[in-house]
């Protein structure tokens, strides 16, 4: 190949090199879509995880929704109040705060706890054991124990414990959602922040199926949500399930002290040694105990009051 062969060569890719920028270049002029600025600045706000806890695909999607679609401006859960009141500023709105949220696991179905209906053997991954019968669990609804919910969160919030379970680090969850989207069976759930009891179960089940299959499940005896045990009503039963409502104000003592299968766990407990729980369940039971004594005393006085104003109405 001679030097006239090759400029020739060296020419025309170039020449074609400048044609196409060329068109790209028109293209872009013509086919150009103007971006609201407000956009950019809420998308350089926000953290930039993409987890999708808005509810919106990725913080670019969120940024474009609140400015397009007028989606509220405290969906973001890992950028917090200082990402809240940002946002707001930029849209001229009130900045209203979102309700912190962390992750928990709803099943203590521990390696001791739960019994497993065969051996599994294929890849350790929740999604794939899940599609083998539904999982190796005796339980239907208890946690499989392989941990997609760790890997599915990108704070590093979690871990998975000898017990066979997954464990939250409060301190580094963000509440965003992601390990509750990973789990299949449905047991990574958010609670508000300030909470500290939670159901450490899911099962539906009834109860002789639910004592086969798991120690500490629940039975749906229903004691939690007698107005005797939490007089609030912030516990509902759905099913043979109970329902934990945390917009209710109550510390779900009661639940937590009288549930005969310890399904509602106190976070604050596992700091605390064997003896400062018993002796706190006592004190509960003596408290208990005490105000069912004035309850009877009341009414016995009240009985009396009412029959004693009848004879003399009768008199």
């Amino acid at each position: 190949m001679d030097t006239t062969q090759i400029l020739t060569a060296f020419l025309s890719v170039g020449l074609i090199g400048a044609v196409l920028g060329a068109v790209l270049a028109y293209a872009s002029k013509v086919f150009h879509v103007a971006v609201d600025p407000k956009v950019e600045k809420i998308a350089a706000i926000l953290p930039q995880v993409n987890c999708g806890a808005c509810g919106y695909p990725g913080c670019a999607g969120y940024a474009d929704a609140i400015v397009s679609k007028g989606a509220q401006v405290n969906l973001c859960s890992p950028g917090g109040q200082p990402v809240i009141d940002q946002i707001a500023a930029i849209m001229g709105v009130a900045a209203t705060a979102g309700v912190p949220m962390v992750a928990y696991c709803a099943c203590n179905g521990t390696k001791e706890n739960a019994k497993n209906r065969f051996e599994y053997y294929g890849p350790a991954s929740c999604a794939s054991a899940v599609f083998v019968s539904g999982g190796h669990k005796a339980c239907d609804y208890g946690c499989l124990g392989f941990g997609d919910c760790v890997e599915a969160c990108p704070f590093d919030a979690m871990g998975m414990g000898d017990n066979g379970l997954p464990f939250v680090i409060d301190e580094k969850c963000v509440g965003c959602g992601a390990c509750v989207k990973a789990c299949p069976k449905g047991v990574m759930k958010l609670m508000p922040r300030g909470a500290a009891v939670y159901l450490a179960c899911s099962s539906k089940a009834k109860g002789r199926e639910v004592t086969d299959a798991c120690t500490v499940g629940c039975i749906g005896c229903k004691i939690c949500s007698l107005p005797k045990t939490t007089p609030s009503g912030a516990v509902k039963m759905d099913g043979d399930l109970p329902v934990m409502n945390y917009e209710i104000e109550d510390t779900f003592t009661g639940a937590k002290f009288k549930c005969p299968k310890g399904c509602f766990i106190d976070k604050a407990d596992k700091d605390k040694t064997d003896e400062q729980i018993t002796a706190e369940k006592e004190a509960f039971k003596a408290e208990e105990s005490k105000a069912s004594e004035a309850a009877k005393k009341a009414a016995l006085e009240k009985a009396a009051a009412a029959k004693a104003a009848q004879e003399n109405s009768q008199a």
